[in-house]
């Protein structure tokens, strides 16, 4: 199976992008963040057309998640269990090919002073209490997207964040451990154990073309799907391309069941 995560910063703005990536990659599974639109808004013929499918959790104007895979899945959840009912739309989560699939934007916690970032807190312990479930059901799963969340120091060119930033703080980093401590795999790391392989860098400062890059998108493997691992590959040549989003896709292989 052939999984990716990418969050395109707008779906309606880089839906050739998105087009033109399915059909040279043809994945079984790509997992979208940020789509800022409605359900009903999003441009779903286009990706039919190449034989896809879509599940989305749309938002006017900000946050959205979708699925877009060839065979059609099971729905299992259009919300991360344990948030309100009118939480942003940030997690949809599948079942395809034996494998549960949560797609996940995280959110940034830089906004909103204390009570945001105790929001980005709550919604990370959510995460590991569903991932807790999933373990404790013995199923097979990954949990991957925009965690905004840069695990190490490696995570980021140097001086891109302040000490103080969201991504970045104390707290931040030790409940995305907890995850990996329940049991989960951070795919990348697997295979590339150290070094920069940033999945994003911001349109100022030229970001890009000094390389002053973020790791935050992230696939995390339930321990028996870990051991079918591949390889794992930030597309960085998405980045390069015209209008192109701040992230680039993280292109995660595993070998058949």
């Amino acid at each position: 199976m052939k999984l990716a995560t990418w969050n395109v910063n707008s779906i309606r703005q880089r839906e050739a992008h998105v087009e033109r990536w399915l059909q040279r990659e043809q994945p079984d599974a790509l997992l979208l963040q940020e789509i800022k639109c409605e359900t009903g808004a999003f441009p779903m013929p286009r990706f039919e057309a190449l034989g896809y499918r879509a599940v989305v959790v749309g938002q006017k104007a900000y946050n959205g998640v979708a699925i877009l895979t060839r065979e059609a899945p099971e729905i299992i959840h259009r919300r991360l269990p344990g948030l309100p009912e009118d939480t942003p739309a940030r997690y949809v989560e599948i079942a395809l090919g034996g494998i549960t699939i949560g797609n996940l934007y995280l959110p940034n916690g830089n906004s909103g002073g204390e009570a945001g970032y105790q929001a980005k807190l709550d919604w990370m312990r959510a995460l590991h209490d569903r991932a807790g479930t999933l373990l404790a059901l013995e199923q097979d799963f990954v949990l991957a997207g925009d965690y905004n969340v840069c695990p190490a120091d490696e995570d980021l060119a140097p001086g891109v964040l302040g000490a103080d930033d969201a991504l970045v703080r104390p707290q931040t980093r030790s409940r995305f451990r907890s995850l990996l401590w329940l049991g989960l795999t951070d795919a990348l790391r697997a295979v590339h154990p150290s070094g920069p392989a940033y999945t994003f860098w911001d349109y100022q400062a030229g970001c890009w073309p000094r390389d002053r890059g973020l790791r935050i998108d992230h696939a995390l493997l339930s321990p028996k799907l870990a051991e079918r691992l591949l390889t794992v590959t930030p597309d960085r040549g998405e980045r390069d391309a015209p209008s192109p989003s701040d992230h680039v896709p993280l292109v995660v292989s595993l070998a058949p069941a």
